[in-house]
């Protein structure tokens, strides 16, 4: 007997492009299961949202604390320590004036510093989510991660209660995890997207990958601000990681624009590749052995 079929679904949803592949085609159900749990990550994180949780919290205050906060916060704790501050879960104001708010109006009004003390204003403790002043929330650094698994664990976990084959790739739009499967992924030129500087063969695990390039607007501007300075980072065009999980290979992609990157990755096992804006390939040590095959800077 043949295996099935694949299924492939391609939609739009928090702003991005997904694209999913399993063993066998999604039931209509299958689909609109995912496409609430997205909805309801998206209807608590989103700072684009007016009825977000992160939008209602924005002049202070506090809620019922969602599921994925302690995890996610605990990892921001871990990014912000590792570099020196350029991390942090509060520099949703910082981005918002550079441009990147919810109107996506585009408009540079400053750099603006995130708050330095974001753990004294940030809590999440007791099933609470809390602001002790107003302040924007944003899980940029690795929040994508974080639903790419919640659609993939959701995945594997139907699959096993059918016993069925639990191949399944959740790609959305440069956050990519699989299970069952290998594929060979190639990284995007953060300068010219018609070309790669290599590709990564990932069997199993999540490769996630951040640039410069991507969600960039005026001269400089783009999504990756360093929250001591409110300014978009400089030195580095493009991070790629590889991890067991896509939130922490987010979180590592995040990082590795910043000092103390590499050395979180070292201790977090996670092996990954970053241009700087130079042109100029760094990598892991184990990079290469892992499956990354690189074509330039070698």
């Amino acid at each position: 007997m043949s295996a099935p079929a694949p299924g492939v679904w391609e939609f739009d949803a928090i702003g991005t492009r997904w694209h999913i592949v399993t063993a066998a085609p999604l039931a209509e159900a299958a689909r609109a299961d995912i496409a609430q749990l997205i909805d309801g990550f998206d209807r608590e994180w989103s700072r684009f949202r007016a009825d977000s949780v992160v939008s209602a919290l924005a002049d202070g205050g506090d809620a019922p604390l969602p599921k994925d906060a302690a995890d996610m916060l605990g990892l921001y704790a871990e990014l912000s320590d590792a570099t020196g501050g350029a991390v942090n879960p509060l520099v949703g104001e910082s981005l918002a004036r550079r441009g990147y708010d919810a109107a996506y109006s585009l408009r540079d009004t400053g750099a603006q510093p995130a708050p330095a003390n974001w753990r004294d204003v940030l809590t999440w403790s007791n099933g609470t989510l809390a602001l002790t002043a107003p302040a924007l929330i944003d899980v940029g650094a690795l929040g994508k991660g974080r639903l790419v698994d919640l659609v993939t664990d959701w995945l594997l976990e139907c699959a096993a209660q059918a016993s069925a084959d639990g191949a399944v790739v959740v790609d959305a739009s440069g956050d990519i995890r699989l299970a069952g499967t290998t594929e060979r992924i190639a990284l995007e030129h953060p300068y010219d997207p018609g070309k790669a500087i290599g590709v990564w063969q990932v069997a199993g695990g999540a490769l996630c990958a951040s640039a410069a390039n991507r969600r960039a607007w005026g001269e400089g501007l783009h999504h990756v601000l360093d929250a001591r300075t409110g300014e978009p980072v400089t030195t580095i065009a493009a991070t790629w990681a590889l991890a067991p999980t896509a939130t922490l290979a987010d979180a590592l992609a995040t990082a590795l624009f910043f000092d103390g990157g590499p050395a979180l990755a070292h201790r977090w096992g996670v092996e990954w590749v970053r241009m700087t804006t130079t042109g100029r390939l760094e990598w892991s040590a184990g990079a290469v052995d892992a499956g990354a095959d690189l074509f330039v800077g070698r």
